[in-house]
């Protein structure tokens, strides 16, 4: 994040601060782009468990989600996702509807990959397909929460010109899908 940060303190600035703004086919461009270079652009890509890993990895963000009792050093974020496009109305699939727990109903790769033909599995990514737009405005939030944390890392004196660059970067949408790469993908 220290890197990123002084990345940024290193672009001119042009304005104070201004909030994230992205208009709808910028959030589809951006999402689409994302799927593209994270997922193949495929829709069973937005499906996935790799080897080595306690966690599926869910949309065009990867979004990690845990089983019951199972942690990593990643911060798991398909249930923030999940209640992010609830609340926009978006409509769950029977999978994610009703569950107590916010866990992966899958407690290992091997199990997943049984499940990767099943119906649920198939509802799963017809939903993630369906909100591909809500899954680029969640890396936008995403993205909008780190600059605080980027902030805070940054030397005093140098919060002023990173806030001034970040902004610049992410009121485009070229810049803000670097931003969000850079912030999702990398950490």
């Amino acid at each position: 994040m220290i890197a990123l940060a002084l990345f940024l303190a290193g672009l001119l600035s042009l304005s104070a601060s201004a909030a994230i703004s992205l208009s709808h086919q910028d959030a589809m461009r951006i999402g689409r782009k994302i799927w593209q270079n994270e997922c193949a652009g495929s829709v069973a890509g937005l499906t996935s468990w790799n080897a080595g890993e306690n966690f599926a990895s869910l949309g065009i963000g990867h979004f990690i989600w845990y089983p019951a009792g199972a942690q990593g050093p990643f911060q798991e974020s398909f249930p923030d996702f999940v209640r992010y496009v609830s609340k926009r109305g978006a409509k769950l699939p029977d999978l994610l509807l009703g569950r107590k727990s916010g866990a992966c109903p899958w407690n290992s790769r091997a199990e997943f990959r049984a499940a990767e033909s099943s119906p649920a599995m198939k509802n799963l990514r017809i939903f993630l397909v369906d909100t591909i737009d809500l899954q680029a405005d969640f890396l936008v939030e995403r993205l909008r929460n780190a600059l605080p944390k980027m902030l805070a890392a940054a030397p005093e004196e140098e919060r002023e010109k990173i806030e001034q660059s970040f902004n610049r970067l992410a009121n485009r949408a070229h810049g803000c899908y670097a931003l969000i790469d850079y912030v999702n993908f990398k950490g």
